[in-house]
Formats: structure tokens, sequence, C-alpha cells
């Protein structure tokens, strides 16, 4: 059972929300150690990320490349804009399939949740037809999968 929701908010708007049994150092630094993002932001079983490129800090950049090992594959561009050990994150993200998709503004926060980190990514997108070609994508069946290996790490 996903322990991942996903909600809309206006025309653009997408929110993703999610419990984690850790602190929120630990969940901040799995979203901002290469080493870490490796081993757990990979989608559903039998997907790796040869590439990833994740320079955390303002401005620093982002390319991670995924692979399904049967020719399949996409990857990710993106850019930070402000990072607040260990509470947000800000970024810009476009997709690569292989056009590139218009920029998504992503704010995640990690805010303590008991013994816990409740984790709120608010994603916008220039447009109602953007947002709603990225949820025609079954995105969270991707990111559950990836959250939940996060999790068995943390």
């Amino acid at each position: 059972m996903s322990k991942l929701t996903l909600s809309t908010e206006g025309d653009r708007h997408v929110v993703v929300t999610r419990r984690f049994a850790a602190p929120p150092e630990l969940v901040y630094r799995a979203h901002t150690d290469t080493e870490l993002i490796k081993q757990w932001m990979l989608g559903p079983d039998g997907w790796t990320m040869p590439v990833c490129i994740n320079d955390a800090k303002p401005g620093g950049t982002i390319r991670f490349e995924w692979t399904n090992g049967q020719g399949g594959g996409f990857y990710l561009t993106g850019e930070y804009i402000a990072l607040e050990p260990f509470s947000r994150i800000v970024h810009v993200e476009r997709m690569h399939l292989p056009d590139p998709t218009p920029d998504n503004h992503i704010e995640t926060r990690f805010d303590p949740d008991g013994t816990g980190t409740l984790m709120t990514m608010r994603m916008t997108l220039p447009n109602a037809e953007t947002r709603a070609a990225m949820l025609s994508t079954g995105m969270e069946h991707g990111m559950e999968a990836s959250y939940a290996r996060l999790e068995t790490i943390l």
C-alpha cells in the first residue's frame, strides 16, 4: 500500500506528501547526497541510475539518467535555487523524453512529525495542459517505489 499522497491545487500545482520514520536531517540528506540518491531514486524495480550529477548548492546543476536495462530510459536536468538544511529544497527540473518538458518548479519541505518527517513536495507547472500530461504518466507509482526503497535505507 502506498504511503504517498498526491493532490492537485488550482490548474498548475501538484502536491505530494509522504511520512518517513526518520528525522528531517536524514530525509533531507537523502535528497542531497549523490551516493544516497543513486541508491533509492530508481523508480520501479529493474531501473538503474547510471548518471547522477547533483551539485546541491544554490545555482548547482542536476542531471539524473535512468535506464531499464532493456533499451528504455530518460533523463532529467535542473538547477537548485535554494537549500535550507534540513528543512527545504527549491529547484527547477525538466524531463527529457527525449524532448525536454517545460520547467517544473519544485519546493520540498521536510517537517518534523512526531519521531519522523512529513515531506511535502509542491510542484508548479507552467499550465494545466503540462500538469495533465505529467499526471497521465502515473508518476506516483515510480515515486512511491523510490520512497519505499528510501525508507529501507534511512
